[in-house]
């Protein structure tokens, strides 16, 4: 009860304090506002951005690894120039680790190339033509939203002149009618399309839309393109783990060896390939947002200290404008700690009335339109901000109010406001 009425007396000051002057009340508590406005749109923006790019890499799966001929960060130990001279991965490379890896699911490989698909007088421009594996569905989630059907294991291996194409293709070529059945021409060879993938729509970063996309087989890839060191883009090699072997030390371990073996490393030579986890790649994004985020306290941090000010000049003013009824109370046998915490409960109220007030309006901000970025104010980001502001009250509070506690109530009780 004693606490109950500790808030409720403390609203009502606080009360009587803004209906006194409300143009100063409300100027001191623009800094909290503004600064809670400040860090949490940063946040809001940062979690929607990092949100929406994950969800667009969702074909990044923490149980993969990559053999790539570039590591994600230059080691010491070698210049960057001599990872230039690496050899790039062969199809004779995947189907060595496919037959002989003991601690994997599934491994694939892919390579791609920006085409012009044709059909009839029509064509599309700018689509990214994959040549993937037979094993590839069973590494990646692509095909979701298959109408139709996959490649055979023959047709994958022989190199046949099928494919499977996105949205875009059906809608561009086809013009939305059933494509199954007819043919497409990439760089003059037809191919026929066996399926087709129903509308994903384009996330944060579009150029990794499916819709986009045309799958052949691997080796009807070859025919368009080397895969070698001239095709422009890298083969990829991807090999799912097994679920048992959470950190993937077992089976990046003997996929080293393997690759050490098939390219003939004799024990004092380096590796000439990296195994790369995917989840490395998204775990250098959150990086990148958390860095962000620290700018965001930055900014928003000098506009919650102006804030703080404030609300310390309100309390001040306050503690002298109400001295003689400090007085009073204490007369009448109120302890210090019921001064101070009057005073502080007041002081904490007031920088939640400003931090609410900047949270409901980045609440507003999330009403806008942003394109594909989906702008979304999450309950821990409002508790953020509540936190922050209460924080910024008990600080901005505690010195006014552990004065007016301090106060003698016989000299208080003779000032007048």
């Amino acid at each position: 009860m004693q606490v109950l009425k500790l808030i409720l007396e403390s609203f009502r000051f606080c009360w009587d304090a803004l209906k006194m002057n409300i143009l100063r009340t409300m100027l001191s508590l623009l800094g909290v506002t503004i600064g809670i406005f400040a860090i949490i749109t940063v946040f809001t923006l940062v979690d929607s951005l990092e949100r929406n790019i994950k969800d667009s890499l969702s074909f990044l799966d923490a149980s993969n690894l990559d053999i790539r001929r570039f590591p994600l960060e230059f080691g010491a130990d070698m210049p960057w120039w001599e990872y230039l001279k690496r050899p790039y991965t062969t199809y004779e490379e995947y189907e060595f680790l496919r037959r002989n890896l003991k601690n994997a699911e599934a491994v694939t490989i892919l390579n791609f190339k920006s085409v012009t698909a044709k059909h009839k007088s029509s064509s599309s421009n700018n689509l990214s033509l994959l040549g993937v594996a037979y094993t590839h569905r069973d590494v990646y989630y692509d095909y979701s939203k298959l109408v139709g059907r996959y490649f055979t294991r023959q047709e994958a291996e022989s190199g046949t002149n099928v494919a499977i194409i996105g949205h875009r293709s059906v809608k561009e070529l086809f013009n939305g009618t059933n494509p199954i059945g007819k043919e497409i021409k990439i760089k003059g060879l037809k191919f026929n399309v066996i399926g087709y993938l129903g509308e994903e729509g384009e996330g944060i970063l579009g150029e990794v839309s499916k819709d986009e996309n045309i799958y052949i087989p691997y080796r009807a890839f070859q025919k368009l393109y080397y895969s070698g060191r001239n095709t422009g883009a890298e083969p990829l090699v991807t090999i799912k783990g097994l679920e048992e072997d959470l950190e993937l030390a077992e089976l990046e371990a003997e996929i080293t060896g393997l690759m050490r073996m098939k390219r003939g490393l004799g024990p004092k030579q380096k590796d000439n390939f990296s195994v790369v986890k995917q989840e490395a790649f998204l775990n250098i994004i959150g990086s990148t947002f958390d860095v962000i985020g620290i700018a965001g306290w930055a900014i928003g941090g000098f506009a919650i200290l102006v804030g703080g000010f404030g609300i310390a000049n309100i309390m001040f003013v306050s503690v002298r404008e109400r001295t003689s009824i400090i007085g009073l109370q204490k007369s009448l046998g109120a302890k210090n700690y019921f001064i101070l915490f009057q005073f502080l409960f007041e002081a904490i109220l007031l920088s939640l009335i400003g931090g609410g007030v900047g949270i409901f309006l980045v609440w507003l901000l999330s009403f806008l339109s942003l394109g594909n970025l989906d702008l979304i104010l999450t309950f821990g980001n409002i508790m953020l901000g509540l936190g922050v502001a209460g924080i910024t009250g008990i600080i901005s509070g505690i010195v006014p109010a552990l004065m007016a506690a301090r106060l003698d109530p016989v000299i208080a009780i003779r000032t007048t406001g």
